[in-house]
């Protein structure tokens, strides 16, 4: 027995042998429990020190200790990701540029082109519109420019813009002293979807004729020319009323020429007359120089628009308003006063044509 325990005392490395392979078998649980490689490192460190004897040749002889397998390592230092390529403004502005340099140029327009156009200048003159319109004014606004430039081009949808500048700078003329008297269009000033339709409604529908090409190339000059006669007698409409409520010193009822408070319904003054016989002057001359109309047509929508704005005032003190007559409002009567000054024009024309 002391030999044996002699024998198991002097048997330093078969002692050193199993404790390495402890250590193995410790490491080994270690990798599996997924226990990152450095702090295995760590704890390990020690314990080979304290188990293993000072030969350090003895761990490093081939075959004495089992090598650890490593699984893979994962670089703890992660690499940024890859900043976003940003889009190319300049790129996307220049084709957008291109797209509405194409639209505006197009000839004849097209639906398309008329809508984008019509759009992009919509977009640009949006604080001057709003000063104008309501937002619904503004959407039925947006209709009559694309049927416009759709049928007219560019010429005839600066016919419109000229008539609605100026219609807009009458209208705000003593606003306040109009809103004190009661006798301003509602919301300051701004004209809602009823005013604008009524206002352009024989202009929209020579503009379908126009673009339809009824009665073929004869009649395509007297659909441009009742356009063109529509929005001279609205614009003289609007500036004799405006004026006229605005600067009329004696307003008389069309009927009887009894003296009557400003802003009745068919009454005139000498002042708004006047405002709008240079208003239709004005803006036939805008026509002409846009190419439009030629100097007689001028004449013509100039005396249809008056003989027209006669009859909406003769309108105005016998029908409108009264018993009978509640649904021929201020828009009704707009419609009928334009669409008789476009009829007229065209059909002067067309007996000038015959004689």
């Amino acid at each position: 027995m002391k030999e044996q325990a002699a024998a198991v005392k002097h048997r330093p490395g078969d002692w050193a042998a199993e404790e390495a392979r402890n250590v193995w078998i410790l490491a080994r649980l270690v990798t599996v429990r997924a226990i990152p490689v450095p702090t295995m490192a760590c704890g390990l460190q020690p314990l080979l020190h304290a188990a293993l004897p000072s030969r350090s040749s003895f761990l490093l002889a081939p075959g004495t200790l089992p090598l650890v397998p490593r699984g893979p390592t994962v670089s703890r230092h992660l690499s940024p990701p890859q900043p976003r390529a940003l889009p190319d403004t300049a790129a996307a502005a220049a084709g957008l540029r291109d797209v509405l340099a194409d639209a505006f140029l197009a000839y004849p327009p097209t639906w398309t082109s008329a809508a984008a156009t019509n759009l992009a200048i919509f977009v640009a003159g949006s604080p001057l519109l709003l000063s104008g319109l309501s937002a619904s004014g503004i959407a039925a606004a947006y209709i009559l420019g694309t049927l416009t430039w759709r049928a007219f081009g560019s010429r005839g949808y600066l016919l419109v813009a000229a008539y609605f500048v100026v219609g807009t700078a009458v209208t705000k003329l003593k606003i306040k002293q109009k809103e004190a008297l009661g006798v301003a269009e509602k919301r300051g000033g701004r004209r809602g979807p009823g005013s604008v339709i009524g206002s352009s409604a024989a202009g929209c529908v020579c503009a379908l004729l126009s673009i339809y090409n009824v009665g073929g190339g004869a009649f395509a000059e007297l659909w441009r020319l009742g356009f063109v006669a529509s929005f001279c007698t609205k614009l003289g409409d609007t500036a004799s009323s405006e004026i006229g409520k605005a600067y009329g010193r004696t307003t008389y009822l069309v009927t009887t020429f009894k003296i009557v408070p400003r802003g009745t319904e068919g009454a005139v003054s000498v002042e708004g007359t006047l405002a709008g016989i240079v208003a239709a002057m004005f803006l036939a001359g805008v026509g002409y120089s846009l190419g439009q109309v030629n100097v007689p047509q001028v004449v013509l929508c100039v005396l249809a628009s008056q003989i027209a704005n006669f009859g909406e005032s003769l309108i105005g003190a016998t029908l409108q308003d009264k018993e009978g007559f509640e649904w021929m409002n201020n828009d009704v009567v707009n419609v009928l006063n334009i669409s008789a000054g476009g009829i007229l024009a065209v059909l002067m024309q067309w007996l000038l044509w015959r004689s």
